[in-house]
C-alpha cells in the first residue's frame, strides 16, 4: 500500500517565510531529477540519460520525497510509477523548469556580444534628437544590439539605475553619489525663452537679472533642470516667481508661446513659433550632460560597448 502523506510531515516543519526558502532551495537541484526519473519511468535508464551515478540519483529522489513529506513514486525494483501527488507535481515542476530554461536563454540573448540588451534611460529633452543619433551611430557597427529604452526626469531614472532596472543612463546635472559612478560628456547652453510679443523679444542677448521682475514657467521640483534655473537666478541676484509647473520642457515652451511667463531652457529639436529664444550672456546659463553607472557594476559585452561609445562622444554629445 502505497502512503500518500509521510507521518512526519516534512513540509509541516516549513512554516514561515524564511523555511519556506530554505525548502524552494533545498528542492531545486532535485526537481530536474525528479523529472527524469517521471519521464523514463526507470531510475537506471534516467540516470543514463542524465549522465549521473544511479545511486547519486537515488538518494536524491529519497531526500525530496522526505523534505516534502509525500511520497511521489511507487517503486517496484529499478521501475517507478509517479503517485496522484506525485503527477500533481509533475505539472508544476515542468513548468518551473520551462521557466528556469527561458529565463537562462534569455540572459544568454541580454549578454550577447553581438546581439544582447542595454537597458538606457535619459531626459526627456535628450529624446528628440540626441539619443535617436547617438543610437543610430552606435549601431552602425553594432547593428543587433536592443535598446530597452526610458525617459524620465534625472532623480527617477537615478532610482531605477540604483535598483537595476537601468544599465546606464544620460542624466543632468551630473551626480556625485558614493554608490553611483558618473562621468561628465557634454554641457548645453540655456536659453531664456519669451513670447514673440514680449518686451525682450527684439533682443538677441540677455543680462539674466534684466528679467528678474518676470514671471517664469518652470519644471517641478526634483527635476535637475528646475535646479539649475533656481541657482542661476540666484546668482542672477533674484529669486524666480513661478507661474506654472510642469513636466516636460516642450509644454513649458507652449506656455511661454501662450504668455504665461519666460523660461529657461535648452534649445529646441526643432523651432517652436510663438517665442524668442535669447542668449543669456551672464550668469553662465548652462547643464552638464553625463553619463551614470552604478558603483561595481559588471557590465554585458553590449553595456561595455555602448558605454565606450558614450565616453568616446565627450564634447560630441549633442547635435549641433
Amino acid at each position: 500500500m502505497v502512503h500518500q502523506q509521510r507521518s512526519d510531515a516534512g513540509l509541516s516543519s516549513f512554516s514561515d517565510t524564511s523555511d519556506a526558502e530554505d525548502i524552494v532551495m533545498s528542492l531545486v537541484p532535485r526537481l530536474a531529477y525528479f523529472a527524469g526519473v517521471a519521464r523514463t519511468e526507470h531510475v537506471t535508464r534516467a540516470a543514463q540519460e542524465m549522465q549521473v551515478p544511479q545511486s547519486t540519483l537515488s538518494r536524491a529522489l529519497v531526500r525530496l520525497e522526505q523534505d516534502l513529506g509525500v511520497d511521489l513514486f511507487a517503486r517496484r525494483g529499478r521501475t517507478v510509477s509517479l503517485t496522484p501527488v506525485g503527477r500533481t507535481f509533475l505539472a508544476s515542476v515542468e513548468r518551473a523548469l520551462a521557466e528556469i530554461g527561458r529565463a537562462a536563454e534569455e540572459a544568454r540573448a541580454d549578454a550577447d556580444p553581438a546581439g544582447g540588451k542595454v537597458a538606457f534611460g535619459f531626459l526627456h529633452t535628450m529624446g528628440a534628437e540626441t539619443v535617436p543619433g547617438l543610437i543610430h551611430a552606435f549601431r552602425a557597427d553594432h547593428p543587433r544590439i536592443r535598446f530597452s529604452l526610458v525617459q524620465n526626469y534625472g532623480e527617477a531614472m537615478l532610482e531605477r539605475l540604483r535598483a537595476g532596472e537601468l544599465d546606464l543612463c544620460l542624466t543632468s546635472p551630473v551626480p556625485d553619489a558614493p554608490d553611483l559612478v558618473a562621468r561628465r560628456l557634454d554641457e548645453q547652453k540655456l536659453r531664456l525663452v519669451v513670447p514673440a510679443d514680449h518686451r525682450l523679444a527684439g533682443r538677441r542677448r540677455i543680462r539674466l537679472a534684466e528679467a528678474a521682475d518676470e514671471t517664469f514657467v518652470t519644471l517641478e521640483p526634483g527635476y535637475g533642470l528646475r535646479r539649475i534655473t533656481d541657482a542661476v537666478c540666484r546668482e542672477a541676484g533674484f529669486r524666480p516667481r513661478i507661474a506654472f509647473e510642469g513636466e516636460e520642457a516642450e509644454t513649458l515652451r507652449g506656455l511661454v508661446a501662450a504668455g504665461l511667463g519666460v523660461a529657461l531652457l535648452p534649445p529646441p529639436a526643432v523651432p517652436r513659433p510663438g517665442v524668442v529664444e535669447l542668449t543669456v550672456t551672464a550668469p553662465r546659463a548652462v547643464r552638464e550632460i553625463g553619463v551614470a553607472w552604478r558603483e561595481g557594476q559588471v557590465d554585458t559585452p553590449p553595456v561595455a560597448a555602448f558605454k565606450r561609445f558614450l565616453l568616446s562622444r565627450r564634447g560630441r554629445l549633442l547635435p549641433d
